[in-house]
């Protein structure tokens, strides 16, 4: 364990980070659904359907990016989360104190 990782906070323990569109063929966005219901332990079909938030932004994030330099960033709300997603496949999770 690095000297950093030793210095997780409290507020830190709610971070995951994820790598989506692993898989060829599932999209983006149905993997990111797939994360967060893991996360709170949920069927998929608990959760609210994902294109009311950003579907359209994860789906043009992957399927025509922009270029790689321009290092594009997507961040929204979802289901308890504050979700960042990196052009290049990197997913940050941060989980939201309810009292927001």
């Amino acid at each position: 364990m690095s000297e950093s990782d030793e210095r997780v906070t409290e507020s830190a323990a709610n971070v995951h980070h994820r790598s989506i569109f692993q898989d060829p063929v599932e999209d983006p966005s149905t993997e990111l659904v797939t994360i967060v219901a893991e996360l709170k332990d949920v069927d998929q079909t608990e959760l609210d359907p994902l294109y009311a938030w950003a579907d359209d932004l994860i789906s043009d994030l992957y399927s025509s990016p922009p270029p790689a330099d321009a290092q594009a960033v997507v961040e929204f709300s979802y289901e308890g989360y504050r979700i960042t997603l990196y052009q290049d496949g990197r997913a940050i999770l941060m989980g939201r104190d309810s009292s927001e």
